[in-house]
């Protein structure tokens, strides 16, 4: 039998682009995103509990809260899950047909997610993080169960996104954004639970315990070259598996638009 040109690996992604498989993966999409909501408001729930049992400022918190890269992620993944997950329920499996915007949203979903677990399982896990008393099952879904799911959809799910390489500075975005943010409001709010005249969601970028922003720097220049590297293999893989099924759909895809 003659080559096409691709390995035997790239023959399982014509099967998931059938309409039953398409079906059967948007359901397992929206278990998802309800079993992250359920999570992040579980985790929620516990920190402002804690905040009144100990007469701290729940607004502090709850902005505390949302300021964690997790819960963004999570959040952002949550709402990219519904949408591609209705999407394949209602039939709209053909990825062309999703705007430039959703496929970037879902990259950076993939990049974030995969980061996340990447970072808390090899720097945070076993640490106690300043949002109070942790509830166990929502900390595993959040920087395990999610994280995983997304590489997971990434890899065999159905209509995977397909991006130009520019979209790679996209997706660094937000996070060099969140990073601003985080260390400029640092030394502005004091520490609801311990008093601290600062509070940084992660100790990695507390300049109190690493030594100063000297200290930080390695950190964020490390989870720079991460975000570039993890979301180069995002936008590579959709390309990829877009191409493959393309091609074994029998259309034709031009040298100007494999090189975008």
């Amino acid at each position: 039998m003659a080559s096409d040109g691709f390995g035997p690996c790239d023959y399982v992604v014509p099967m998931q682009t059938t309409p039953r498989w398409s079906t059967g993966w948007s359901v397992v999409r929206l278990l998802i995103a309800v079993l992250i909501v359920a999570a992040v408001i579980a985790q929620l729930v516990r920190s402002i509990g804690n905040a009144v049992e100990g007469h701290h400022d729940v607004a502090t918190v709850v902005v505390n809260f949302l300021s964690f890269f997790t819960i963004d992620s999570n959040l952002v993944s949550m709402v990219v899950l519904v949408i591609v997950g209705l999407r394949g329920l209602l039939g709209r499996r053909d990825v062309t047909s999703a705007s430039f915007a959703l496929n970037l949203v879902r990259a950076c979903a993939a990049t974030y997610m995969i980061i996340t677990g990447v970072v808390y399982n090899t720097l945070l896990r076993g640490i106690e993080l300043p949002q109070g008393v942790t509830v166990p099952w929502s900390n595993e879904v959040l920087h395990v169960v999610a994280p995983l799911f997304m590489l997971i959809e990434l890899l065999f799910g159905s209509s995977p996104p397909r991006l130009p390489w520019r979209a790679v500075w996209g997706i660094l975005a937000f996070p060099l954004v969140w990073v601003v943010y985080t260390m400029v409001r640092g030394p502005l709010v004091t520490n609801p639970t311990t008093g601290a005249a600062w509070w940084y969601p992660y100790p990695f970028m507390d300049p109190h315990v690493v030594n100063g922003y000297v200290g930080v720097v390695p950190y964020i220049v490390g989870i720079a070259v991460g975000l570039v590297a993890f979301g180069s293999g995002v936008v590579y893989v959709g390309r990829r598996r877009t191409a493959v099924s393309t091609v074994h759909d029998g259309a034709v895809i031009s040298p100007a638009d494999q090189a975008l």
